[in-house]
């Protein structure tokens, strides 16, 4: 029995959807980070029992942060816009969370303009207090801390042999964590990561997406946490494709999840079909309710994805949408740390271990 609903709801569903491809299906996935960087944060005296903790969010880490403050016993500070969903607002504010939306300048740069006004309110907030702690999701290397009980988890549940994570890149610490720890325990473990248009984090950035990015998989940004040379190939997906693969992963599967779920099935069933010996988990990591009007009302006019196959490419020059995919090789990638909107030191390359 659990001692708060946070450690109940962070573990993920473990589905066979077929032959070689399994769904890591996750009600909120980012409860394993922001428990374990909560704890980390009190055990380790960075914050005290009480404190305000902060972030800026407008998807899963804030409903995960609310949760994760409210076991320990911490005040919640959420920066968001204000196209966030009504009822996620609500469900924060009743979780005792302060809920400060920020409205975005109209313009073609939505989402990094999102980015950009609600970072200018944390700073601000910073300059104003003395008592909030910024959690800085995109940046702290605790945020990878969480995920080692759930890469325990895949390794018992699907058994020996070589597997295949795919997964949402954005902030970097779940693919991350889940890789690196998977690693330690069974060594032949590949990492997919899946990317929107117009992301920076794996340099599509040039190529525009004309319908509208996939937030929360993507970033108009560098974040620290994202460790390129995890990665072995890499995935991006377009909007209108990412809707149809959501809605056909609740038609064919029964599995109700977001878009970067979408996405990440769409990459992982394809890779699953070039390489039946391989086993295959892809990330699921929220459910789909928030996205009923976005994506599951348009069910009747999206496109199928049968047939659909990515362009495979060997250099980023060459990426074009709907669709593309590119090996890796595990390679660092050219951004800086400067180019990072954080307040602490870059990110030194080594893992945190508790």
């Amino acid at each position: 029995m659990y001692d708060h609903i946070a450690d109940a709801v962070k573990l993920p569903d473990l589905v066979r959807l077929e032959g070689n491809l399994v769904v890591a299906r996750f009600e909120t996935m980012k409860v394993y980070s922001a428990l374990a960087a909560v704890e980390h944060l009190l055990r380790t005296g960075r914050v005290r029992p009480g404190d305000t903790l902060m972030d800026s969010s407008s998807g899963t880490y804030a409903a995960s942060l609310a949760l994760a403050c409210h076991k320990y016993g911490m005040k919640c500070h959420i920066v968001c816009s204000t196209k966030v969903d009504p009822s996620v607002v609500v469900q924060l504010e009743l979780l005792g969370a302060v809920v400060d939306q920020v409205a975005i300048p109209p313009g073609p740069l939505v989402d990094k303009m999102d980015l950009e006004v609600r970072l200018a309110r944390v700073h601000q907030l910073l300059a104003e207090r003395d008592d909030i702690h910024w959690m800085q999701q995109y940046h702290e290397d605790y945020h990878y801390l969480g995920y080692r009980d759930c890469a325990r988890l895949i390794h018992q549940q699907c058994g020996d042999g070589p597997l295949t994570l795919v997964g949402g890149v954005g902030s970097g610490a779940s693919t991350g964590a889940l890789t690196t720890y998977l690693r330690d325990l069974r060594g032949d473990t590949d990492l997919i990561g899946v990317q929107p248009f117009e992301s920076v984090t794996f340099g599509s950035d040039p190529v525009e997406d004309p319908v509208a990015s996939i937030s929360g998989i993507g970033s108009p940004v560098p974040f620290r946490n994202v460790r390129h040379a995890l990665y072995d190939r890499v995935h991006w997906i377009a909007h209108e494709q990412a809707i149809a693969a959501t809605v056909a992963l609740y038609r064919e599967h029964g599995v109700f999840a977001g878009m970067s779920s979408g996405c990440t099935y769409l990459a992982a069933a394809w890779e699953a079909r070039l390489n039946p010996h391989r086993q295959y988990v892809f990330i699921a990591a929220d459910t789909g309710h928030r996205y009923m009007d976005s994506v599951y009302r348009k069910h009747a006019s999206v496109t199928p994805v049968t047939g659909l196959e990515p362009k495979v490419i060997d250099d980023l020059g060459d990426l074009s949408l709907p669709w593309s995919a590119m090996d890796w090789h595990r390679r660092p990638f050219a951004t800086t740390p400067d180019e990072c909107p954080g307040d602490g030191p870059a990110y030194d390359g080594r893992l945190t271990r508790s």
